[in-house]
């Protein structure tokens, strides 16, 4: 059984995560929220040096991501961009299947249609 410290830092982490794409463009919130859920479940019984790495690599996102909101928030980022770019020193460490993962999420991400059709809270359906 998984130590109970772990368990508990992945779920601030995965948590945290999904608390922190509710301030992104309705589209892109859902996109990455069902992105973010399969990632976790897909390494629930990774062996210990890959999830070393997805911890690492989950906060960095977490900590992008914070200070991209608290930016859009105070009115530093223009018309409240979000993400960043991949180093070539970070795609290098990239498999086949990472970059089928990415080439899929670009394609999703910039369809004129999106795939989900979802409301703003409040508004009527």
């Amino acid at each position: 059984m998984a130590n109970p410290a772990h368990v508990s830092k992945v779920r601030a982490l995965y948590k945290r995560i999904l608390q922190l794409h509710r301030f992104l463009p309705i589209d892109l919130r859902a996109l990455g929220d069902q992105y973010v859920k399969d990632e976790f479940r897909r390494h629930k019984s990774a062996n210990p040096a890959e999830v070393k790495s997805f911890m690492t690599e989950w906060e960095s996102y977490r900590d992008t991501l914070q200070t991209q909101v608290l930016d859009s928030a105070s009115g530093g980022r223009a018309g409240g961009a979000f993400g960043a770019e991949l180093s070539e020193e970070k795609l290098k460490q990239f498999q086949d299947e990472h970059f089928g993962q990415l080439y899929q999420l670009m394609l999703e991400s910039t369809k004129p249609n999106p795939q989900f059709h979802i409301q703003e809270d409040g508004q009527q359906k």
